[in-house]
């Protein structure tokens, strides 16, 4: 008699049926993060309103955190493949918005819709792993995306430029066209799970509420980073705004039936202090590649091109270490381990590198950032498992959801607070420092030539000061991740 229950399937052939259909759209999602970044200068040439650029990059950023948890929940009701589907036909109909649109107005509104379909790819493509490989092998999958999203973001700008360059830039967002239809047609190899029968209503007061923390905060954030006199209004009024949205989203959640964050899930240790722990990597990594091109410009006089290049070695650290810390918890089941060492030496080369960098030559910082790669790949393949085994196969959405949107907040928060260290220390040493500053971004060292050797030196010394106080802020957020991840009590799967 033919048993009922098909054996699983082999490793090797549920990594050819599962890995191309989540890598796939986990790069979709992550490359046009970082992809229209070169094309900025051409897209404001092209449709001008220079000063609202930076809305079709904040704008993705927005509502690719906000469609997090709305994928999750979707998720755990229809199941993962459906809603795979779902989100990669938004994108592919926001992509195709994105290349005929007319001005950057109607570009940031596509945008705003190529988020959303995003954010469920990238949620998505989390909980499949969840949903279709057992747990002791989920961390060699994860570490195989985290090499995904780290070759996204190398490969973002570089091939942005290209098409820019060569194309013009609405081939930044056409060339999601073929991939996306790509990624559709692997999705379909995915196994079928069956739905959940039980009754289920929308928690839409809820994604209201959500929505309306969300949106102030992450422009408060973002207005934060360029903090001064005229802008502290604003940016009270958004902070404002967005403390009584999450009192009063709390409160919603707490009461609904079905709520779009699960409460519950957040209240258990194991999860809450890995979403913690996935907040402090997120501002530890996007504010470090965010400040440290800017120190390699201002402070060490390098092009855009050296920069680039300086960053590899850290972006390749993170990748093998990823993919190696991945293996290492399938092998022996452990998990906190990993971040808990790595995030003590991490912690450590910050420190060192804020005290010293200045000192540091070519061959010893690359070396440096490479170092300091290995150990930040040791984090977020291993959050995610800890969550998801954790939550539970009925909540695997909203598990891997909440990790997505602790990552991209506390990347916000992390980025806004380095920029704000940066300049407070500018305005208190010498407030002319700070437009030295941004001349130097615009110029590099010739915006010095005009000054005399003795003011220039002081205000070199003034700028370097100001980056050590951001690197050193840098070195608190891993800081604070190491008493997190020391504190997990899920410790192996």
């Amino acid at each position: 008699m033919k048993d009922d229950i098909d054996p699983p399937p082999s490793p090797g052939r549920l990594f050819l049926t599962v890995y191309p259909s989540i890598m796939l759209p986990m790069f979709l999602a992550v490359v046009d993060q970082t992809i229209v970044a070169t094309a900025l200068p051409a897209i404001a040439a092209s449709l001008g309103s220079v000063e609202r650029v930076s809305w079709v990059v904040v704008s993705y950023l927005v509502a690719g955190t906000i469609a997090a948890p709305v994928y999750g929940q979707l998720r755990d009701v229809y199941g993962g493949k459906p809603m795979m589907f779902v989100a990669l036909g938004i994108f592919l109909v926001a992509s195709l918005l994105c290349t005929v649109a007319t001005s950057v107005e109607m570009l940031s509104l596509a945008r705003v819709l190529q988020g959303f379909g995003g954010g469920g790819l990238m949620t998505l493509s989390q909980a499949l792993i969840g949903e279709t490989v057992p747990p002791r092998e989920r961390a060699r999958y994860q570490g195989y995306l985290a090499g995904v999203m780290v070759t996204s973001s190398i490969f973002g700008p570089v091939v942005g430029g290209y098409l820019t360059h060569h194309f013009g830039w609405r081939s930044v967002f056409l060339i999601n066209l073929p991939l996306g239809l790509m990624a559709v047609l692997l999705t379909l190899r995915l196994p079928v799970r069956p739905r959940r029968e039980q009754p289920w209503t929308f928690d839409s007061l809820g994604l209201g509420l959500f929505v309306l923390f969300i949106v102030p905060a992450l422009l408060a954030l973002e207005q934060a980073r360029r903090m001064s006199a005229s802008t502290l209004p604003a940016v009270l009024l958004l902070a404002v705004v967005a403390v009584v949205a999450v009192i009063a989203l709390i409160r919603r959640e707490r009461r609904a039936a079905f709520p779009l964050l699960p409460i519950s899930l957040l209240r258990q240790p194991t999860i809450w202090r890995s979403d913690a722990l996935a907040a402090c990597h997120g501002a530890t990594l996007v504010s470090l590649v965010s400040f440290l091109p800017l120190y390699l410009r201002v402070v060490r006089g390098s092009s855009a091109s050296e920069t680039g290049l300086l960053l590899l070695p850290l972006m390749i650290g993170i990748g093998i270490s990823s993919m190696a810390t991945g293996r290492s918890v399938s092998r022996t089941g452990l998990t906190a381990i990993f971040p808990s060492v790595g995030l003590v030496f991490a912690t450590v080369l910050l420190i060192v590198f804020a005290l010293w960098a200045d000192s540091m030559s070519g061959r010893p910082l690359v070396m440096f950032l490479f170092l300091l790669g290995l150990c930040m790949g040791t984090v977020m393949g291993v959050v995610q498992v800890t969550v998801q085994n954790a939550a539970g196969g009925a909540s695997l959405g909203s598990a891997a959801a909440s990790v997505q949107l602790s990552r991209s907040i506390g990347a916000a928060a992390g980025t806004a607070l380095v920029g704000a260290v940066l300049f407070a220390w500018l305005a208190l040493s010498d407030p002319e420092a700070e437009s030295v500053l941004r001349a130097l971004v615009e110029h590099g060292p010739i915006a010095l030539t005009d000054l005399s050797d003795t003011r220039r030196s002081a205000l070199q010394s003034e700028i370097s000061a100001a980056f050590r106080a951001g690197f050193m802020a840098i070195a608190a957020f891993t800081g604070v991740g190491v008493a997190l991840a020391w504190s997990i009590p899920a410790r192996r799967l």
